[in-house]
C-alpha cells in the first residue's frame, strides 16, 4: 500500500483552503525534518478564528444580517443515516484530504493513517484520479471549512437558552463618572438584538458595600430590589425571578433600566464587594451558564477576592516589575476554573480612576473566554458612545454557549502550546463557556519525530457549540499544508503578517513568565534569525553539523565571505522588520517607567485576542 498512498496523497486538491479571515499560518509550507525546521528559524503556528463573519465590514446592528453575515460561504450538513463520519481512532472528522482505497470501501485518516471501513449508506465509487464521484455534492469532501448538526450524543445536557446577566457596581464613583447611566443605555439598546428570542433569559445584581438582587417577574407592577449585607453567610432569595425570560418580563426591565441610573444617586458608598457578587451571580446562573457581564469602578476591598493596592513606582522599568504583571490573589483563577466548569463566560468591564489591579481581574475573563477592556478616567460624553458601542457589539454579535474546541494534527508533528482565553481541559481541550465571532486563539506546532512522512501535513480544529437558536453544532476546519524538504519554500511562503501576531503572542507568553526584557529579546531574535536564515538559502553554512548563521558585522563586511548578507530580504519578510519593532514599542512591552501596570496588562489583553488584520 505505500505506493498507492503517496500518488494519493499527491492528488490532493490544494485549491481547497479555509478562508484566511478564519485560519492564517505562519508558513504555507512544512519543513519536512526537525533539522531543517531548525535551520530555516520559522516559528510554525496559526491564528484561528473560528466563527469570523462572512462580511466583516458591517455594523451589527441587526441580528438577521449578523446571522447571513456568520454562515456566508459555511455550508451546513445535516448528517445521513451514517451520522458523522470519524475516524475511529483518532476520532478526526471526514475530510477533503483523507486518501481512498479499495474502490472507496476503506479510507485513510490523514491525521493518524489508520484505516477504517466506509459505511454502507455513505458508500460510493472512485473516479479515475482516486477521488470518490459524489465528492462535490459532499461539502465535507470538498470544503476547508464545513458545520454540522450534531446530533443528540453530541450534548451533555439539552441545549440550554442564552443566558445574560449583569453585575454593576453601583459606588458612588460608578455614579459619579456617568458609568451607571452609561451601562443602563447600553443594555437598554441591545435588549431587541440579543441572540436566542424568544428562549432569550436576562438577569441583573448590583453591589457596592452590599449586594442587590433584583426580581423581574413578569406582571410586577415594578422590580423589587432585595438588599443582602451579610457578605460572608450571602443567601440568594426568591432564585426563580432573578433570572427571567426577557420576551415575558420586558415592561419591568425596561423600568428597571430606566431607573437604575438615579436608584443609587445619594450613594456614599467608596467600596465595593465583587467577590461576594461574583458568588451570588454564579448561584443564579450556574444551573445555565451563559455570558456574565461585570461592569466594575473600584479595586474591591470587601469581602472574598479583596485586593490590596500594590502599584510601586520604584520597580517600575526593572526586572522586578513582571510582579505588578501577574495575578496577586489565586482567588480569581479559582472562581475562574469554576465558572468556566458551568458554562459561564465573563466579560469585564473596568473603568477605574486609580489603580484596580487589572493583572489580578483579568484571570476571570482570560480562564472564561470572555474579553477584558478597561475605560481609564471614564467621562460619560468623552467615553460613554465607544463604550456603548462596544457592549452593545459584545452582547449582540453571533455568539457560541457552552462550546469546546479541539485541534489535531498529522501525526509526526504535535502542537506545543495555546494562545488566547481559554481554560483548557486535560492536555488539549479548550473549554469555551462562550465564543463569538471575535474569539481568536493561536497555536505553534513544532516536529515530534524527526521525518515527516506524507507529503502533506494536515490541521483540523473542530468546534462544538450550541447555536443561540438551541441547535447543537460542530464547525469543523481543515487545512493541508505542503510539505518541502527546501528551506527557500518554507521562508517565501511565510507570512509575516500571521508570523508577527504569532510572535506577539510568545512574547507575551515570556513576559509574564520572566520578564519584559526578555520578551523584548525574543521578539528581535526571532526576527534576526529568520531574515538570516533566508539569506542563507537552501544549503546553510554547516560548522560541526549546525547551521552558522555568518558574523554579526557581516553588514558592514561586504567582502566575499559576506555576499549572503547582501542579498536583498524576500519580498515576503520585507516589512517583518518594521511589524517587529512595532510590537516592541507597543505599551505591552516597551521599556521606561511611563506605563501604569493596568494599562500594560490592558494591552497584553487585547494583543493576546487580536485577529491578524487587527494586530496589524
Amino acid at each position: 500500500g505505500g505506493g498507492p498512498v503517496d500518488i494519493f496523497q499527491d492528488n490532493i486538491d490544494t485549491s481547497i483552503q479555509a478562508p484566511s479571515r478564519i485560519l492564517r499560518l505562519t508558513t504555507n509550507h512544512i519543513p519536512s525534518n526537525a533539522g531543517l525546521a531548525h535551520v530555516t528559524k520559522v516559528p510554525m503556528g496559526a491564528i484561528i478564528r473560528p466563527l469570523a463573519p462572512y462580511c466583516d465590514d458591517t455594523n451589527n446592528n441587526n441580528d438577521n444580517d449578523e446571522v447571513d453575515n456568520y454562515d456566508g460561504d459555511v455550508p451546513v450538513i445535516q448528517p445521513g443515516a451514517a451520522g458523522i463520519i470519524r475516524c475511529k481512532r483518532c476520532r478526526t472528522y471526514i475530510n477533503a484530504f483523507v486518501t481512498w482505497l479499495e474502490n472507496g470501501r476503506r479510507w485513510r485518516c490523514n491525521i493518524c493513517a489508520q484505516l477504517n471501513e466506509t459505511p454502507t449508506p455513505y458508500f460510493c465509487h472512485l473516479d479515475e484520479s482516486g477521488q470518490r464521484r459524489d465528492r462535490y455534492d459532499r461539502p465535507e469532501l470538498s470544503q476547508a471549512c464545513i458545520e454540522y448538526i450534531a446530533p443528540s450524543e453530541y450534548m451533555v445536557r439539552p441545549p440550554q437558552p442564552p443566558s445574560y446577566f449583569f453585575v454593576i457596581d453601583v459606588s458612588a464613583a460608578s455614579v459619579r463618572s456617568g458609568m451607571l447611566q452609561s451601562v443602563a443605555d447600553g443594555i437598554a439598546r441591545s435588549l431587541d438584538d440579543l441572540p436566542g428570542s424568544p428562549r432569550t433569559q436576562v438577569g441583573f445584581l448590583t453591589y457596592d458595600d452590599s449586594v442587590q438582587y433584583y426580581s423581574l417577574k413578569s406582571g410586577l407592577a415594578q422590580p423589587q430590589m432585595l438588599v443582602v449585607a451579610d457578605l460572608v453567610e450571602l443567601f440568594v432569595p426568591t432564585p426563580d425571578d432573578l433570572l427571567v425570560n426577557l420576551q415575558e418580563s420586558r415592561e419591568v426591565i425596561d423600568m428597571f433600566l430606566e431607573n437604575l441610573p438615579t436608584m443609587f444617586e445619594g450613594s456614599t458608598a467608596s467600596s465595593s464587594c465583587l467577590g461576594p457578587a461574583l458568588k451570588a451571580a454564579f448561584t443564579v446562573t450556574k444551573h445555565i451558564g451563559g455570558k456574565m457581564s461585570v461592569f466594575q469602578s473600584l479595586l474591591p476591598q470587601l469581602g472574598d477576592g479583596a485586593l490590596g493596592v500594590r502599584e510601586n513606582h520604584q520597580i517600575m522599568g526593572t526586572v522586578d516589575e513582571v510582579k505588578l504583571l501577574r495575578p496577586s490573589d489565586a482567588w480569581y483563577k479559582d472562581t475562574a476554573v469554576e465558572f468556566s466548569r458551568s458554562q459561564i463566560s465573563v466579560d469585564m468591564y473596568l473603568f477605574p480612576r486609580s489603580y484596580i489591579d487589572v493583572a489580578t481581574l483579568g484571570d476571570l475573563p482570560k480562564l472564561t473566554a470572555g474579553t477584558l477592556r478597561t475605560y481609564p478616567g471614564f467621562n460619560y460624553d468623552t467615553d460613554g458612545p465607544r463604550f456603548e458601542s462596544e457592549l452593545v457589539r459584545s452582547l449582540t454579535q453571533h455568539t457560541a454557549f457552552e462550546s469546546v474546541m479541539r485541534i489535531r494534527c498529522t501525526r509526526g508533528m504535535k502542537i506545543t502550546n495555546f494562545y488566547g482565553n481559554f481554560f483548557i481541559r486535560g492536555s488539549d481541550l479548550l473549554a469555551l463557556p462562550n465564543c463569538n465571532s471575535d474569539s481568536v486563539f493561536a497555536f505553534d506546532f513544532a516536529h515530534d519525530e524527526h521525518n515527516l512522512n506524507s507529503s502533506f501535513m494536515t490541521i483540523q480544529s473542530a468546534l462544538l457549540y450550541t447555536s443561540s437558536e438551541g441547535e447543537r453544532r460542530i464547525r469543523v476546519i481543515t487545512q493541508a499544508i505542503p510539505v518541502t524538504s527546501l528551506a527557500s519554500e518554507v521562508i517565501n511562503t511565510v507570512d509575516a503578517e500571521a508570523m508577527s501576531a504569532l510572535l506577539a503572542k510568545q512574547a507575551l507568553d515570556v513576559a509574564t513568565k520572566t520578564n519584559l526584557d526578555n520578551a523584548r529579546g525574543k521578539l528581535q531574535q526571532a526576527c534576526i534569525d529568520l531574515i538570516r536564515a533566508s539569506k542563507e538559502g537552501d544549503k546553510p553554512r554547516r560548522v560541526s553539523g549546525y547551521a552558522a548563521p555568518p558574523p554579526m558585522g557581516g553588514h558592514q563586511q561586504q567582502g566575499g565571505e559576506a555576499d549572503g548578507d547582501s542579498k536583498a530580504i524576500p519580498e515576503n519578510l520585507t516589512l517583518l522588520p518594521l511589524y517587529t519593532l512595532a510590537t516592541m514599542k507597543n505599551v505591552a512591552f516597551r521599556g521606561g517607567t511611563d506605563v501604569h501596570p493596568d494599562e500594560r496588562v490592558h494591552a497584553m489583553h487585547r494583543l493576546n485576542n487580536m485577529d491578524v488584520t487587527a494586530s496589524k
